[in-house]
């Protein structure tokens, strides 16, 4: 769950531009939820110094809090440019990582940090 203090901007943003399905939404006094489908999940739990590793690696430099949120996408560099016509800051235009992915790095919506990733067949 991420508290959005701007709930329409946050979820615009993730429904609407970066395209999560909406399985339901909820109100209770003076308050909304809306759950939103990001297809599988994993939980990574890393070191400090691995998480400054991927920030090498993404950005270049340690950027990320304790929470950055990862989405595989088809294509991270249109992904990347949807996102920040909508009101992302990109923080690092895609990358090839040594994992073999094409990797961003930006700052959305709700203060959540986002890595968009495209898997590499080659």
């Amino acid at each position: 769950m991420v508290t959005a203090a701007d709930y329409d901007a946050a979820l615009h943003f993730y429904r609407d531009v970066l395209g999560l399905t909406e399985r339901g939404a909820f109100s209770s006094p003076g308050g909304r939820v809306t759950i939103l489908d990001a297809g599988r999940a994993t939980l990574e739990l890393t070191d400090p110094n691995h998480a400054a590793f991927i920030d090498e690696v993404e950005v270049g430099q340690r950027v990320a809090g304790h929470i950055r949120v990862a989405f595989q996408v088809d294509d991270s560099a249109t992904t990347t440019a949807q996102l920040a016509a909508a009101g992302a800051q990109v923080l690092a235009e895609p990358t090839r990582t040594p994992w073999n992915s094409l990797n961003s790095r930006l700052e959305a919506p709700a203060a959540l940090q986002l890595t968009l990733f495209t898997e590499l067949d080659d």
